[in-house]
C-alpha cells in the first residue's frame, strides 16, 4: 500500500501551524511537543505529507480493530447521514436499537442491556454510578496497575501515575495490588501461588475497608496500558465469587481488550467469568465515531425500572456512531476478525515476539494474546530492573526514546509506555503485516540492548 496523495510538505506544515496555534493536546506540555502532521490512513497503515507511511502499531489508541477506513463502515456512516444523522436518546431509533441487539448478542451471560456513552471513561463513570446506586454503598476498589480513563471518577480509579494531579483523596476509592507475576507484590514463583495470594490480599482489603462499604470491584479484564498483564487462571473466577460473598458489584473494564482485540469478542470469554457490569467503547465500532457503553446484567437493571436511572448524555447512542457500530460488528462477523485475531496471535506475533526476546537482551518478559502484546524491557533480565524508572522523564527516558525513533525509522508506529512497548495493532492485520512490525521491532531492539548490562 502507498500513500493516496503526492507528497505536499507545504501542506504538512499549514496543517501542523494550524495545530500548534489552536489544538490543546491532553496528556502534553503544550510547548514541549511536536505532532506528526497526518495526511492520510489505510487499513494497517499512515502516511504523513512527506510520503513517509508508518505501519501503525498502535491501532490509534488501541481502537481501529478493523483498521482504517473500512469501505463497509466507512459506507455505513454516509447512508446514516443521509437518512438520519442524528436524534435525542430518549426516542427508538432503528440503527441504535439494532447497535445495542448485535453488542448484548456477543456479551457474556446475561449482560443483555446496553446503555451508550461517548466513550470509555464515560462508560466507566456510569458504571460505578450504577453500581452505587444498585448496592447503596460508596467506595469502589480498582487495581493499581490499571487505566479507565480520564473523567472524574474514572481517572481517580486510575492507578497509573496519570491520575497524581486529579486525585481528590476522597472520591471514594482503594486501590489495590492485582496479579503479575513477573514483577509480582506477593513474592510468589508460580502462576497459582500468585493468584492465591493476589486473592487473599483482596479478601484483606475488603476486610480492612468494610465489606457493607464497598459498592464495586473495577478490574481491567486484561489491562491494557498498563502492560497487558494477562491474569493468572482461576483469578477473575475468584473475585467473581468474593464479589458475590460480599454482595460487591463485579465490574469488568473491556473499553480496550473488547471486540475482538485479545482473539475474543470479550476477553471476560477468555476466563470464563460473567460480570454484572462491562463497559466498552473503541473497537465496537473501530473508533470511527465515538462512542461507548455499559452492558448491564438483569439484576442490576432491574434496579431501575420503576426508579429513574439519574444520569445521560446528549449524544448518548447517536446514530452515526451506531450505524458505525453495527457495520464494524456485521464486518467482524463476515470476515471473522475475531477468528483471524486468536490466529495472528498465536501462528505470528507471539512465537515472533517470544523468538524477538530469545535474541535481544533488553526484552525481560513477552505476554499477551490475540493482536494484544507487550514486551516488557529491562536493563538486566536477572534484576529485571526496568530499562527506564518508573514514570521516567527527560533524560532518564532517553532509552525508551532512543528505542521509538528507531522503530519510526524502520516505518512502525509504536506504542510505548514506560519501560514497555506494546504491540497492538488492527485485528485483521495481515501475516506480512504483521512480520514487518515484528522485523521493524528487530531492527529497534538492537538500540534498546545498548543500555542493558
Amino acid at each position: 500500500m502507498t500513500p493516496h496523495v503526492e507528497p505536499d510538505p507545504q501542506a504538512g506544515a499549514a496543517v501542523k501551524a494550524a495545530d500548534r496555534a489552536h489544538v490543546f493536546h491532553s496528556w502534553s506540555a503544550q510547548g514541549l511537543i511536536d505532532p506528526l502532521a497526518v495526511a492520510g490512513a489505510e487499513g494497517s497503515y499512515f502516511w504523513d505529507y512527506d510520503g513517509n507511511r508508518y505501519l501503525d502499531f498502535t491501532s490509534g489508541l488501541v481502537y481501529t480493530n478493523i483498521g482504517y477506513q473500512h469501505p463497509r463502515v466507512v459506507e455505513a456512516i454516509q447512508e446514516q447521514a443521509g437518512r438520519l444523522a442524528t436524534f435525542a436518546p430518549a426516542f427508538a431509533v432503528d440503527v441504535r436499537s439494532e447497535a445495542a441487539r448485535l453488542i448484548a448478542e456477543r456479551t457474556p451471560g446475561d449482560l443483555d442491556k446496553i446503555f451508550f456513552t461517548n466513550g470509555g471513561a464515560e462508560a466507566v463513570e456510569n458504571a460505578v454510578r450504577m453500581a452505587r446506586l444498585h448496592t447503596g454503598r460508596a467506595k469502589v476498589l480498582a487495581a493499581y496497575r490499571s487505566y479507565h480513563g480520564a473523567t472524574s471518577t474514572a481517572i481517580n480509579l486510575t492507578g497509573d501515575p496519570r491520575r497524581w494531579a486529579s486525585d481528590t483523596a476522597s472520591a471514594g476509592v482503594v486501590h489495590f495490588w492485582a496479579p503479575f507475576l513477573y514483577r509480582s507484590p506477593f513474592y510468589a514463583a508460580t502462576e497459582a501461588e500468585e493468584c492465591a495470594r493476589a486473592l487473599q490480599h483482596l479478601e484483606d482489603t475488603i476486610a480492612f475497608e468494610g465489606p457493607q462499604t464497598i459498592a464495586a470491584i473495577v478490574l481491567e479484564t486484561i489491562p491494557g496500558t498498563a502492560g497487558i498483564m494477562t491474569p493468572p487462571p482461576g483469578y477473575l473466577a475468584g473475585v467473581r465469587e468474593i464479589c458475590d460473598r460480599y454482595g460487591i458489584v463485579f465490574v469488568l473494564d473491556e473499553v480496550m481488550a473488547g471486540f475482538g482485540r485479545t482473539g475474543a469478542w470479550f476477553a471476560a470469554r477468555h476466563y470464563d467469568v460473567v460480570p454484572d457490569l462491562m463497559t466498552f467503547a473503541k473497537g465496537v465500532n473501530s473508533g470511527y465515531v465515538p462512542l461507548g457503553g455499559v452492558a448491564i446484567s438483569a439484576e442490576i437493571a432491574a434496579t431501575f425500572d420503576k426508579r429513574p436511572y439519574p444520569g445521560g448524555l446528549t449524544y448518548s447512542g447517536h446514530p452515526l456512531a451506531c450505524a458505525a457500530a453495527v457495520a464494524t460488528i456485521r464486518v467482524m462477523e463476515d470476515e471473522q476478525v475475531v477468528e483471524h485475531a486468536a490466529r495472528i496471535g498465536e501462528q505470528v506475533l507471539g512465537p515472533g515476539l517470544r523468538e524477538l526476546a530469545e535474541r535481544h537482551p533488553s526484552v525481560g518478559e513477552v505476554r499477551g494474546l490475540g493482536a494484544f502484546w507487550a514486551l516488557d524491557l529491562v536493563r538486566n533480565r536477572e534484576t529485571r530492573e526496568p530499562l527506564v524508572p518508573y514514570n521516567a522523564t527527560g533524560e532518564a527516558a532517553a532509552p525508551m526514546a532512543a528505542f521509538g525513533a528507531a522503530c519510526k525509522k524502520n516505518g512502525l508506529w509504536p506504542f510505548i509506555n514506560m519501560n514497555r512497548t506494546h504491540a497492538v495493532p488492527a485485528c485483521n492485520i495481515t501475516e506480512a503485516e504483521a512480520k514487518e512490525g515484528l522485523a521493524a521491532l528487530d531492527a529497534a531492539l538492537t538500540v534498546a540492548d545498548e543500555h542493558t548490562v
